[in-house]
């Protein structure tokens, strides 16, 4: 692993350790308010940090678990692990926060009407909440901020071609839960001004569908990378191009590529090679292209230089039905 990857884990694992320890706090903060309040609301919010809280906990596991060296029986590491718990974190927050938030919003809409009682109590806690909320969503913020900008791409890009779930998830996270307390106050201060319990369980059914529209995002980003998505295609770009640059390359004939894991690169490059070369010239062809690539590109876990001819009829059906057209 590169020291930019090394760096970048541990900033990740800051983050993650943060967000934990403060929607920890905030749980038990939300939990005490919503009981003497009686605001549905505010249940769903402390439910929503509950949620998070394990979430961070699965993110610390996928941390610690996909820097695994690769052995015998993984011999391309454990990098995948990192989406796999990333996706049971996106099924949490669905599981614990959004459906708890539904509960309790349909239980207020369409239950008898409750009165409101103590909501300066409410008030003041998730002003709290939202302070401390803040530090955490800061400290995602400074990480996708100088990602991006250490990988030339606006915040919404990277964010949707990173492949460290883990800064995503916290990010999302914290911006959703930001965004809940907004609507928790106003649930909390309609009801109030009106006497109506209905916009306390309004407000509650909010949560819940923004934190089923976290977890569904959350959960089809780590889908398609536990299935294998591609890497960068401007570093797959950059690759085909010195792959062409090489003297005894003819043709780059396919050019296959999947994350195994954060900074982890699996890449599988069929090339034409010079017909006058023999075969010792291009075992050595091959070791040196290995290593300039590996030296370029240092997300590059491991190669694969397959010699193929560019005009054999069944190669080319397979590249044209995977890209509609040859490389």
């Amino acid at each position: 692993m590169s020291e930019d990857a090394a760096d970048q884990g541990s900033e990740s694992k800051v983050t993650v350790v943060l967000a934990l320890a403060v929607n920890l706090a905030i749980a038990i903060m939300k939990a005490v308010a919503g009981i003497i309040t009686g605001s549905a609301a505010i249940l769903s919010e402390a439910a929503h940090s509950v949620a998070d809280t394990f979430t961070e906990a699965l993110l610390l596991t996928a941390l610690r678990r996909s820097d695994k060296p690769a052995d015998r029986k993984h011999p391309f590491g454990y990098g995948k692990e990192r989406y796999f718990w990333s996706l049971l974190a996106a099924v949490s927050i669905f599981a614990s926060g959004a459906m708890f938030a539904f509960y309790e919003g349909f239980r207020t809409v369409f239950g008898e009407a409750e009165e409101q009682t103590r909501p300066l109590v409410g008030y003041i806690v998730l002003a709290l909440a939202f302070a401390m909320e803040s530090v955490s969503w800061a400290q995602a913020v400074r990480q996708v901020r100088r990602e991006s900008k250490a990988q030339d791409r606006s915040i919404v890009e990277y964010l949707k071609l990173s492949d460290d779930p883990t800064v995503k998830t916290v990010f999302l996270e914290d911006s959703a839960a930001l965004t809940g307390l907004l609507i928790a106050f106003a649930g909390v201060g309609l009801h109030q001004l009106t006497g109506s319990s209905v916009w306390d369980g309004v407000a509650s059914l909010a949560i819940g569908v923004l934190l089923a529209a976290v977890a569904y995002s959350l959960a089809r980003t780590n889908r398609g990378l536990l299935i294998g998505r591609q890497a960068d295609p401007v570093m797959i770009k950059a690759i085909g191009q010195r792959l062409r640059e090489a003297p005894e390359v003819e043709a780059v004939v396919d050019l296959l590529s999947m994350l195994t894991g954060t900074d982890r690169v699996l890449l599988c490059a069929r090339l034409d090679f010079d017909d006058a070369l023999g075969a010792a010239d291009l075992e050595r062809a091959c070791v040196r292209i290995d290593g300039e690539l590996r030296a370029e590109f240092p997300d590059l876990d491991e190669i694969f230089l397959e010699p193929v001819p560019r005009n054999d009829p069944a190669m080319r059906e397979r590249v044209l039905s995977r890209y509609g057209f040859n490389l």
